[in-house]
Formats: C-alpha cells, sequence, structure tokens
C-alpha cells in the first residue's frame, strides 16, 4: 500500500513544470490525502531509484524551505539544481514561493 501512494506521489512530482515548485501538503491534498504531507516527504526521500526520474527538488514545504535538501549529495544539490531552472533561492527558502508554486488541485 505504501508503494502505491508512493507510486502516486511520483507520477504527480513529475508533472510539476522546470521553474516550479510544490509543496509536500499540495500533494498529499491533491491526492485526496490530506494531512498526510509527511508521507509525501518520506516518498521523496526514496525518490532517488524511482524510474522514470523523479524531480524531487521542486518539492519544498508549505513555506518554501528547502527541507529536503540534506537527502541530497551534497545537499546544496537542490538549490543548484532549482537555480539551474531559474527559481531563486536564497537561505535555504524560494524566493517569490507564492508566485513559483504549483497546486496540482489548481493547474491540473
Amino acid at each position: 500500500m505504501e508503494t502505491d501512494f508512493y507510486e502516486m506521489v511520483y507520477e504527480l512530482v513529475r508533472l510539476i513544470p522546470r521553474g516550479r515548485v510544490s509543496s509536500y501538503g499540495a500533494i498529499a491534498k491533491s491526492l485526496g490525502a490530506g494531512g498526510t504531507a509527511r508521507m509525501v516527504g518520506y516518498a521523496m526521500r526514496h525518490a532517488g531509484t524511482a524510474y522514470p526520474p523523479v524531480p524531487a527538488h521542486r518539492v519544498v514545504n508549505s513555506s518554501g524551505l528547502l527541507t529536503g535538501k540534506f537527502h541530497f549529495d551534497p545537499p546544496e544539490a537542490m538549490e543548484e539544481r532549482l537555480a539551474a531552472e531559474g527559481v531563486s533561492v536564497k537561505d535555504n527558502k524560494v524566493v517569490d514561493f507564492k508566485k513559483v508554486h504549483w497546486d496540482p488541485r489548481k493547474e491540473l
């Protein structure tokens, strides 16, 4: 059952456009599982082995903080990947978070 949830999360995260970010909570709510943002975080922690690849760097917390960065090697990789896509980060937080936030419930 956990694996099925992870796969649903991965499918949704693969839809986040380059240059945009989403949050654990927005993804959980979109899957009809509000209150399970932490489970989305667990899924992102294991996304490195998923195929096709999952752009886990595009998932941040509800205030735009790069809370998952310590699961990247090196931790700076999350910010570097976002920067390469045009997402500005300052002090481990996405700049203009509301502007670049992608909410699947509104955009799909």
